[in-house]
């Protein structure tokens, strides 16, 4: 039998085992990472994993790992000694044409462009700002944002 007391410590010991999914992520996305892998890290099964990594963190654990291979390679790009190229193996991509797709549908332009404009975007930004600026987002919700800005007065 489960008491609301119970429930409130499995769900804690969930969110425990949510975050360090996360920070996993954040200290591994460049290696070759896979949902069975962190769930089973995580002592979940896969599907139990994205449906509440998804209610904790407002996204699949791909598209967090996506997003935080895509802001290291902006940082990387805008840092301009790297090529495209070495930029794409540094955040653990292996197909150099997968990782310019997916870095132009979060970006809005492609990793040689940005590589040429990104540093002008944020120049004299303190880097706090910056980083809120330049975050990948995704084409839905930039769809979003962009209804929200056209819709103002």
């Amino acid at each position: 039998m489960t008491t609301p007391a119970t429930g409130g410590h499995r769900r804690t010991e969930e969110l425990v085992w949510l975050r360090r999914v996360r920070d996993r992520i954040d200290r591994e996305y460049a290696q070759p990472l896979d949902v069975e892998a962190l769930a089973r890290g995580a002592h979940m099964s896969a599907g139990h994993l994205g449906r509440q990594f998804r209610l904790a963190y407002g996204e699949s654990p791909y598209s967090y790992l996506m997003t935080r291979r895509i802001e290291r390679a902006m940082a990387l790009l805008n840092r301009g000694d790297l090529s495209v190229t070495e930029v794409c193996f540094e955040v653990g991509r292996s197909s150099l044409g997968t990782f310019s797709t997916r870095f132009s549908e979060l970006v809005g332009v492609s990793p040689s462009v940005y590589r040429r404009q990104g540093a002008k975007i944020t120049a004299g930004m303190p880097a706090c700002i910056a980083r809120q600026v330049t975050r990948p987002i995704r084409n839905r919700e930039a769809a979003k944002s962009d209804a929200l800005i056209a819709s103002r007065p």
